[in-house]
This record gives structure tokens, sequence and C-alpha cells, in this order.
């Protein structure tokens, strides 16, 4: 590891005795010219930020002087230990300002800052989480979220395609008919949340079990409880370390990015937020714990067939449309393949050498999305001869509609219908033991990097504010409410809600 050099401005400007408030306005000047922070910094508690990401920002670059005390009856800054090191900046006492290098195994995204806190100056301004109070560790799970009855079906989908929101509720009211009836087929409502719930119990025992006491709070996209609940909660928790879980083990813009957007927007707006320490776990599918346990449940799956040998792994996971990767640079797609490659190294480690294919379901209107389609690629596989398929929800780690009813009912009915006689699918992840474990495990490894969130605009933001993407966004949304007005079915369903 690089020695890093620390540097403080104490040291330079020979602070060491209470100043009267000319001199702390001097001290600030030099403060100003040596770091360039203070013109802001004098009237408030503020951090400013800049993120640092694997792939996406460029180096951040700091000030080579970290910290200075003052005494109590002048002004407290607590912003402890900066470095000159890009690769190793370490977590500091307060836990406000420090670089951790990200951890590419599972993905860490962290972020740096420098901060700097007068509570002296502010007496109302709230304090930011600091190391002098207990420690109250949090981790949030992220999850899209889901109708729990049929009731919920049309307000959920009008949040699902509130952007662009004129169109929104025109389609949530179209769409609603078809949706509730792939509901009313797997009980009258998802799953989701219960099983998420169940999830973030079987989290916070596992990591109590590793001595980390720790709160686990849901935050859905979509549905209940919000993600803005979610973190209206942590924060009358008063956390001082948050670790956020999206439960999508492979990053996408329309599911991790989306719900990271709005977490950076509260974060940005809120003084306790801005300077509360987190650590983000973009992706996870490349982790040994979940490949081993998705190479479990595929290889106890092969046994139920007559003949295991013979049947094709069939991966399905969700699409996106192909705008996102090859316009906005997702890198879904990629990290898709790079998941089915781990697990199958897996399988044929454990003598399992049974052919298998990549394919996305869930498409949405007439746009391209990622290809080859599922329901192509079943009735293809049917016409070449194949007899056997295990099909394995890639994406998903929890049972919902798109497992329940779409793989369990419509792509089974289909794959039959194709002349493939032997069928059978791996259930989702849901509270698997090895799975919560290596959860458990990805948290615990995380918590060491958590930094104040930045307020710096992330790519993800700057591509929402981009008008030629939300010209895009905009005409794939009107395009898709066209043809849906042109179903009979849509027409008859739109006029009996107008009536």
């Amino acid at each position: 590891m690089e020695s890093t050099a620390i540097y403080t401005v104490s040291s330079r400007l020979k602070v060491s005795a209470p100043l009267p408030r000319n001199s702390i306005r001097r001290f600030f000047m030099l403060l100003e010219r040596d770091c360039g922070l203070a013109k802001e910094l004098f009237h408030t508690s503020i951090g400013r930020s800049c993120q640092r990401t694997r792939s996406h920002m460029p180096f951040c670059s700091h000030s080579p002087y970290g910290s200075v005390s003052l005494d109590k009856s002048s002004v407290r800054l607590l912003a402890v230990s900066s470095s000159f090191s890009i690769d190793s900046i370490s977590v500091n006492g307060s836990g406000f300002c420090s670089c951790q290098p990200e951890q590419k195994d599972n993905e860490v995204t962290t972020f740096c800052s420098t901060s700097i806190y007068s509570s002296a100056l502010n007496e109302d301004v709230v304090q930011a989480p600091s190391h002098v109070t207990e420690e109250k560790i949090g981790v949030l799970l992220l999850n899209l979220g889901g109708p729990e009855t049929l009731d919920d079906v049309q307000p959920f989908l009008y949040n699902l395609f509130a952007d662009p929101r004129p169109l929104a509720k025109l389609i949530s009211m179209l769409r609603a008919p078809k949706s509730k009836e792939g509901y009313a087929s797997i009980g009258g409502g998802s799953p989701l949340r219960k099983i998420t719930d169940e999830q973030a119990n079987a989290l916070k025992s596992a990591l109590e079990a590793k001595r980390k006491k720790v709160n686990v709070y849901v935050g859905m996209r979509y549905w209940y409880p919000f993600t803005e609940e979610a973190v209206h909660q942590i924060k009358r928790d008063k956390v001082t370390r948050l670790v956020i879980l999206p439960l999508y083990p492979q990053f996408s813009i329309s599911t991790t990015g989306s719900s990271l957007r709005v977490l950076q927007k509260m974060f940005r707006e809120d003084a306790y937020l801005s300077s509360l320490p987190v650590a983000i776990i973009r992706s996870w599918y490349q982790r040994e714990g979940y490949v081993k346990t998705m190479a479990d449940l595929i290889e106890e799956e092969l046994q139920s067939f007559p003949n295991p040998d013979e049947v094709m792994i069939f991966f399905s996971a969700h699409g996106v449309p192909l705008s996102y990767v090859e316009e906005a640079g997702d890198p879904y797609r990629d990290q898709m393949e790079d998941c089915i490659f781990l697990i199958m190294r897996e399988l044929k480690s454990r003598g399992i050498n049974n052919d298998h294919t990549l394919a996305y379901q869930s498409r949405v209107g007439p746009v391209q999305w990622l290809k080859p389609y599922t329901d192509e690629v079943l009735v293809e596989l049917g016409q070449k001869g194949v007899k056997s398929l295990l099909a394995v929800p890639v994406s998903f780690v929890s049972e919902h509609i798109e497992t329940l009813e779409e793989i369990d009912m419509e792509y089974k009915e289909l794959a039959l219908e194709s002349g493939i006689k032997n069928w059978g699918r791996v259930p989702a992840l849901n509270c698997t033991d090895s799975f919560i474990t290596d959860l458990a495990d990805a948290v615990t490894e995380a918590l060491p990097s958590a930094a104040a969130l930045s307020t710096s605009t992330r790519p993800s933001e700057e591509a929402d504010h981009d008008p030629v993407v939300s010209f895009i966004k905009f005409f794939f949304g009107s395009i898709v409410a066209f043809f849906l007005l042109l179903s009979p079915k849509m027409i008859s369903a739109f006029r009996s809600n107008l009536l």
C-alpha cells in the first residue's frame, strides 16, 4: 500500500489557542488560500465532496492539508486527515473525510469528501454523525416494489411509468386490466414485499451473528415502503454509518441507478444526510457466495430430470431497452454475460457440462430491447429438438410476478407447445442461507469504506438532464401509449374508466 502523507492546517498556521473573531476571520482567509474551502465554510456547516467510482468518474483531487481544531470558545473544525494518495486515503476518526480504494470483487463504490463543521458559528445546524456518540449502523435494501392487492395495481403502474409523467396516467390505466389478470393468477398480489422483509430480518440476524449490531431498512422504488420513507426512518434513528445494498445482482441504470438517483437527491438536500458516511454496493453478481449459491440451486434442480446431462440450462434475465446499453452506457448486459460465465465455470468445476443459453424477458412496447428474447428462444430450442429445459431466473432474488406468472405460466406453456417435454425452474434465492450469509459478508466488507455521499452530479444524473435523453424517453413513452391505444381491449378498458 502506498504511504500516505498527512498534513494538518494547524501545523502550518500554528493555531494553538483561542482566537478572537477577527483572528478567526483571518484564519479562514489563510485556510482559503491553502485549501480553497473556507470562503463558503465560514458561515455554516458544509461538506464539499467529489465522487469517485471505478469506471465513470475521474480521480478526485484533494488539498494536502486536512484538519484543524480550535478551542471551543472559537470554532471547532472536524475535517481530519486528507491525503496526497489517490489510491489509499483512510477513513478518519470523525467519519467525515475519506477515500477508500474500491473493492473490485464486489464493486463497492465509495465517495471522497473534504468536510468542515462549524458548531460554534451555528448552533442550530444538525450535527453530522460522529464516533464520539454511539455508533449506529444501518443497511438499506433497495428493490423495485410491487402491488400487494389488485387495487394497488394501477397506482403501482402509474409510479412505474411516471417518466414521462404526462403519459403515466394513460399507460397505467391501459395496462392495469392485463396486469391485474397476472397478479390474480398468483394469488391477488405480489409477494415481493413480504419476501424482502424476510430477507431484511434474515440479514439482520446474520450480521448480529458476526457481532454487528445493525438496523436493516427496506426501500422500494415504486411502491410501499418507498425509498424516501426508509431514508426518513434512517434519519430519525440517527444512523451513523450506512451501507446501501440494492437487491439487484447486476447494475442497471433502470434499477439500481434509478434508486441511487433518488437517494442522491435526498442526501444532497439534507445537512445531516450529506455528512452521513455511506458505502454503496453497486453490484455483487461476481461474489463467490452468490455464484456458488446459484450453482447449488441449479445442480439440485438438475437432479429432478430423468437425464440431467441432457438438460439445457436456460438463463432468463429481465431485459432493458437496447438504447440504455448502446447510448447511455448501461453496464447491465456486460455484467449479465459475465455473471453467466462465472456460474457456468463453477458448475463445470463440479463436473456439470450442460449446454446453456441466455435470453431476456419482460420487454414492453415496440422499441428494441436486449436480445435474444426469451419467448423467441424457447420456440427455437423446441424446433432444434431440445426436450429438457431448466429455466434459471438469473436477475431476480425474490419470487414475484415475473417468475411466478411470466416464467412459470406463460413461458412454460410456450415451451411445452414448442416441443419441449421436460420443464423445470430454479427457485429464486429468497432467504437461502448461503445467499443471506454472503450478503452479510458484503455488508461487513463495505463498512470500512463508508464516506460522506458526494453532492456532485453523477453521470446518471447528467443523463437525466440531457435533452437528447429526455427526448428519447418521451418518444419511447409516446410510442408505447400509441400502440396500447390501438388495442381494442385497451380502448374498452379506457372507456370503462371514463364512464
